[in-house]
């Protein structure tokens, strides 16, 4: 295997548009910035479902990526659709395809934000549709000032793997989602915590690395946030 874990990081999408005349694909440097500074080589991955294990051949870890649309409440057996969900199901059919089949070879899986509620659901669990109607005097998990700053601050519980790695029992975060999770699968444990009682982040300890979080890391707010791409990339090359 390379120095470099070769690390796949799903792409968000856009309708003609805005940048482009024509349908778009879209991503933050920033996500491909942590993961080459962890020491990863990342790779964008399009939204090409039938090729999803032809990806996972080449890979040593995936990340799913976070943006501003959300997991159709059907795949985690809602009866109703919150007024303010909004889905793109080609990015969602392609992330939970390479998702499903990551998971079905044990490797490295990092989730982040929009990507951690989709490990949740394909882990087995189920997803607050609106944190503000769900969770009584709720944070501003929306956070009005900038992304690159802090927007609250999280428990992480220890004992878990995320609390090994980040050596803290809180971290200051930046907060950009209006779901949360809600129920956890089997064998899948709560992390971190805000304030509110809002889970902040999951893991499956029984797997080789595979862990969610609901804040961005890739914006290295904290020394925490470094330390999580160092042991996901440590993880993907030891794989």
């Amino acid at each position: 295997m390379s120095t470099r874990p070769l690390i796949g990081l799903s792409l968000d999408s856009e309708e003609a548009g805005g940048w482009s005349k024509m349908p778009w694909y879209a991503l933050r440097q920033n996500y491909c910035t942590a993961v080459a500074t962890a020491g990863g080589l990342p790779v964008a991955l399009p939204h090409e479902a039938e090729a999803a294990e032809a990806y996972l051949d080449k890979l040593d870890g995936l990340v799913i990526t976070g943006g501003a649309f959300d997991v159709d409440p059907s795949l985690f057996g809602a009866d109703a659709k919150h007024e303010t969900v909004k889905t793109k199901d080609a990015r969602t059919r392609f992330e939970l395809a390479i998702l499903k089949g990551a998971l079905a070879r044990d490797l490295p899986i990092l989730g982040i934000c929009g990507g951690q509620q989709l490990l949740n659901v394909a882990l087995g669990g189920t997803l607050i549709q609106h944190i503000p109607d769900s969770v009584p005097d709720a944070l501003a998990h929306e956070q009005p000032n900038p992304r690159t700053e802090a927007g609250h601050s999280v428990t992480l519980v220890k004992g878990t793997r995320l609390h090994a790695i980040c050596g803290a029992d809180e971290l200051q975060v930046n907060s950009a989602h209006h779901q949360a999770a809600a129920d956890v699968g089997d064998g899948v444990v709560v992390n971190a915590w805000a304030p509110d009682g809002v889970i902040e982040g999951i893991e499956a300890p029984d797997r080789r690395f595979c862990i969610g979080v609901e804040w961005h890391p890739e914006f290295h707010i904290s020394e925490g946030d470094a330390r999580i791409f160092d042991a996901f990339i440590q993880a993907a090359r030891d794989a």
